[in-house]
C-alpha cells in the first residue's frame, strides 16, 4: 500500500504539472488530467493502493493504517530524486526520517481488532462533511502558489480521511450482497474519494508536491485517528499507549513539517509575462 501510493502521488504530479493551471473547482480538471497517460498509471496504483488499505482497516486501527498511508510521502520523495532529479533539503531528509521513525511506533502500538458499526447519526455527519469539504474546495481554488497547495492539500485529506472512516465498518462485512450495495457507506466512501482526488489534483497544480501531498496526509490522519478511537473501537496494546502517542505525534509533525519546508518541484504560470529561460527549462 505504502508503496503504491508513494508512485501514485508522484505520476499523479507529472500530469499535474504537465496540465495548464486550472482556475476553477470542476471535475473537467480530472477529465484534462486523464489525458495524460501518467495519471491514468497513477490512478491505477491508486485504486491497488486504495484496495490494499480497504483490506488494512479491516482488522487495524485507523490512526495505523492512515499513518502508513502518510509513509507513502517517502517513497513519493525519493522516486522524485531518482526519476525527476529532485533536490531535497536536509531538512526534508531529516523529515522523512522522522515519518518512519513515527510509523514504527504506530505499528508497534497498535491492536488489531474489527471495527464497530457505525450509526445513522455517524453516516449524517459524513455527508454533510462532504457537502463542506466540496464548498471550502469550490473557494480555496483560487489560492496559488504554496499556500494553494496546503490549503487544497489539506481539504483533500479531511476527503479522504472522511473515505477512510466510511470503509473502516464497511472493511468489516465479509460479503458482498444486496445490503452492502445498498449501505449509504459506500456512496459515501466513493463522493468522498472523488472530492478528494479532485483537490489533489488543484493542490499538485500549485506548488510543492510534497507540500501537497503532506498536507494531505496530514490533515487524513488526524481526524480519523480521532473518530477511530472514540467511536469505531480502535483500540491500542495495554501499556503501549505511550509509544502509540510518540508514533503519531512523530509521524504527524513529520507531514506538517513537509508542508512548510518543502521547495518547489514545478510551477505554473500565473501571470501573462514569459518567465526567464532558467525557469521554463526548470518546469519542464
Amino acid at each position: 500500500m505504502v508503496v503504491a501510493y508513494g508512485v501514485a502521488n508522484l505520476l499523479q504530479s507529472i500530469a499535474a504539472a504537465n496540465t495548464d493551471l486550472h482556475q476553477g473547482f470542476s471535475p473537467r480538471l480530472l477529465w484534462r488530467l486523464g489525458q495524460h497517460r501518467a495519471y491514468l498509471f497513477g490512478i491505477g496504483f491508486q485504486f491497488a493502493a486504495f484496495a490494499l488499505a480497504f483490506l488494512a482497516r479491516r482488522d487495524l486501527p485507523l490512526f495505523l493504517v492512515q499513518s502508513a498511508v502518510a509513509a507513502g510521502l517517502g517513497v513519493t520523495a525519493i522516486l522524485g530524486v531518482l526519476v525527476l532529479k529532485w533536490k531535497l533539503p536536509t531538512t526534508e531528509i531529516l523529515l522523512l526520517a522522522l515519518l518512519c521513525f513515527g510509523l514504527a511506533g504506530l505499528i508497534v502500538s497498535a491492536q488489531p481488532m474489527p471495527s464497530r458499526p457505525m450509526g445513522s447519526i455517524g453516516v449524517a455527519l459524513l455527508g454533510v462533511a462532504l457537502v463542506v469539504i466540496a464548498v471550502g474546495g469550490f473557494f480555496a481554488v483560487r489560492m496559488h502558489g504554496a499556500p494553494g497547495s496546503v490549503v487544497l492539500g489539506s481539504l483533500a485529506g479531511l476527503a479522504f480521511g472522511a473515505a477512510a472512516v466510511a470503509s473502516r465498518p464497511l472493511a468489516s462485512v465479509h460479503v458482498i450482497d444486496g445490503f452492502f450495495l445498498a449501505d449509504p457507506l459506500l456512496y459515501l466512501l466513493v463522493g468522498h474519494s472523488v472530492v478528494g482526488q479532485l483537490l489533489l489534483g488543484l493542490a499538485m497544480q500549485r506548488g510543492s508536491t510534497t507540500a501537497a501531498v503532506a498536507a494531505m496526509d496530514a490533515a487524513a490522519a488526524v481526524p480519523a485517528a480521532v473518530i477511530g478511537l472514540l467511536f469505531l473501537g480502535d483500540s491500542i496494546h495495554a501499556g503501549r499507549e505511550w509509544i502509540a502517542a510518540l508514533g503519531f505525534v512523530a509521524t504527524l509533525a513529520s507531514v506538517i513539517g513537509l508542508s512548510f519546508y518543502a521547495e518547489p518541484q514545478h510551477h505554473h504560470e500565473i501571470s501573462h509575462p514569459a518567465p526567464p529561460l532558467r525557469e521554463r527549462v526548470h518546469a519542464r
